[in-house]
Formats: C-alpha cells, sequence, structure tokens
C-alpha cells in the first residue's frame, strides 16, 4: 500500500510495509524537493528512522541506472 500527498513545496509518497510480506520492514516515506528526493524509513521498533538524501543529479542518475546494463556511466550535463 501506498499515500500520496502534495504539500506547499514537495510531494510525500510514504510506501507501507503489508503484515503479509516477511519479515516485516519500517515504511519507508519519500518527500521530492525541487532540488533533491529524501528517503526516510522508520525502524520497525517505531524509536529510529534511517534517512537519505539525493541530488536532482543523483536521483537521474539512479532512474538512468536502472535501465542500464552492467558497466560505468556518466550522464551527460544536459
Amino acid at each position: 500500500m501506498f499515500t500520496i500527498e502534495h504539500e506547499f513545496d514537495a510531494t510525500v509518497i510514504t510506501l507501507i510495509d503489508e503484515p503479509e510480506s516477511a519479515p516485516l520492514q519500517g515504511d519507508i516515506t519519500i518527500t521530492a524537493f525541487d532540488d533533491r528526493v529524501v528517503l526516510r524509513q522508520d525502524e520497525p521498533d517505531g524509536d529510529r528512522y534511517s534517512e537519505i538524501t539525493l541530488s536532482a543529479r543523483q536521483l537521474a542518475e539512479l532512474r538512468a541506472a536502472l535501465n542500464l546494463p552492467e558497466g560505468g556511466y556518466r550522464l551527460d550535463p544536459t
């Protein structure tokens, strides 16, 4: 299950782990701003979280990498 919310300065997507998956993982919140994307995963116990911030360039590279074979790449700076 997932939710999408549009806030003033960001779009927030929350990926909610379903109970039938084992082991249960913490929910993931993805907050997309104009210049960065922040991924936050709650720990299953609910007391802590891990956070990763990707620049817009890193996000573009990740998007490209999902559709390319093994190798080293550099995107054109366009």
